[in-house]
């Protein structure tokens, strides 16, 4: 199925764009996370981020469809 999968900050650096389209197999966020995690090294794991899915925060563990749109989302920081 493909997925649409956004990035913001560290992993859009890492990736090198904001956003991609992704084929993949996985059933789960955490699944997607572990693919893309192999293919780019991502520098933060899943205890550093949120995901969501259509623009809702989920659980790892969410189940993910075709055309969903995934998004990794590193801590904030500022002032």
């Amino acid at each position: 199925m493909r997925v649409k999968v956004r990035y913001f900050a560290a992993l859009r650096e890492k990736v090198g764009a904001g956003e991609e389209m992704v084929e993949t197999t996985a059933q789960s966020a955490i699944e997607l996370f572990h693919q893309l995690n192999k293919r780019y090294s991502f520098p933060l794991d899943t205890g550093h981020l949120k995901v969501s899915i259509n623009r809702h925060y989920q659980d790892w563990d969410c189940r993910i469809k075709a055309d969903d749109e995934i998004v990794f989302l590193p801590p904030v920081a500022g002032g």
